[in-house]
């Protein structure tokens, strides 16, 4: 295990692939780990640096008391970035870790060459549905709303698999602190004027199913950049990474590809 020390805050990442390769960074949505993508990293080309990390309040991350701010979080990652000595990369980031994506590429263009914005958007919900949330979780802990979560983040089939059981886990065992404040990070967001000013590449991915983000609301972002592309990845819900991940993979291989990044 790696743990980065960036100005007092201790990051947990991990590197694949070969260390003197394109890089290619992958942040995790609310509520899991750098595990998210464990199925996706073996699917895609040999000779790429591939790099993901455990947002602050996540994983093995330090979780410092919240609320948090979407600013402190692109930090993070800005900061992450110019430990390990990354410019150029391509940064994947699904749900708040797209929020982390987009808030980076405005800040740090040196270190983000293109975009991958995975169930996410430029906002997500309602201040009043985040604050709702944030109360459960400090007040109840994560395993009071897991059933609900992982209805968002799951197609029926795949919540009546083994597999499900594993997934809870991880998300119930997840810092709650960490989890409330990252939603509080969430419900302060809102990225549509400094996204819409985004001109880099960019794929858009969406599930089918996914009761967090819709697809709508994902192509909405998405088109705030010119020339950006989108898929639908289908039987697939807020985590198609997990759910579909070869189908994940092909369309980050053909992106990366397309904008020669190998």
């Amino acid at each position: 295990m790696r743990v980065a020390d960036l100005d007092g805050l201790r990051v947990h990442w991990r590197e694949d692939g070969d260390p003197a390769g394109a890089p290619v960074v992958f942040a995790n949505s609310l509520g899991t780990d750098l595990r998210l993508w464990d199925a996706v990293i073996p699917r895609l080309p040999a000779g790429l640096r591939l790099i993901r990390y455990d947002l602050r309040g996540h994983g093995l991350s330090d979780a410092p008391p919240g609320p948090y701010a979407m600013g402190q979080l692109v930090t993070d990652a800005e900061r992450l970035l110019d430990h390990l000595g990354v410019r150029d990369g391509v940064f994947v980031g699904l749900s708040i870790g797209g929020m982390i994506a987009q808030g980076l590429a405005v800040k740090r263009m040196d270190q983000v060459r293109a975009l991958v914005l995975s169930n996410t958007a430029a906002r997500i919900g309602t201040p009043e549905m985040w604050e709702a949330r944030i109360a459960t979780a400090r007040d109840e802990g994560l395993a009071a709303m897991a059933d609900a979560i992982l209805e968002r983040w799951f197609t029926r089939g795949f919540r009546e698999s083994a597999e499900i059981a594993l997934w809870r886990n991880m998300l119930i065992r997840q810092p709650a602190e960490g989890y409330a404040a990252c939603c509080a990070a969430i419900s302060g967001t809102d990225f549509y004027t400094p996204t819409s000013g985004l001109r880099l590449p960019t794929l858009g991915i969406a599930g089918s199913d996914d009761g967090s983000t819709p697809a709508d609301l994902v192509r909405e972002t998405v088109e705030l950049i010119p020339g950006a592309e989108f898929r639908v990845i289908r039987r697939a819900g807020h985590l198609p990474c997990v759910e579909q991940p070869a189908a994940f993979a092909e369309a980050l291989t053909d992106f990366l590809s397309a904008v020669g990044h190998g």
